[in-house]
């Protein structure tokens, strides 16, 4: 797992998943700790996900929510989607729109 930041933007590669959760985790309450109240996690280049990998997400998106920030997810491919529908967690994360 790669996690590039750029400004408001954690841009993560790879596979996405529970040996990489902690680092994900760290980067997020890096971005929450800064004073950008939107926080974008893009998932364009991610190949793989799994359930602890999206509760990361989940939880770092209630915890925003609580200090006034805001985190968007970017980039859902099919698999990340069909994960996110699978465990229910669609519900607690945000995804951002696409241009029409």
């Amino acid at each position: 797992m790669d996690i590039v930041t750029e400004g408001p933007t954690l841009v993560l590669s790879g596979n996405f998943n529970g040996r990489s959760t902690s680092e994900v985790r760290s980067a997020l309450r890096r971005q929450l700790a800064t004073p950008e109240h939107k926080i974008v996690v893009d998932l364009t280049e991610v190949e793989l996900v799994d359930v602890p990998a999206l509760r990361v997400l989940a939880f770092a998106s209630h915890e925003a929510s609580r200090t006034g920030h805001h985190v968007t997810l970017r980039g859902c491919g099919p698999a990340v989607l069909r994960m996110l529908h699978l465990t229910r967690l669609m519900r607690f994360v945000e995804l951002e729109q696409k241009a029409a």
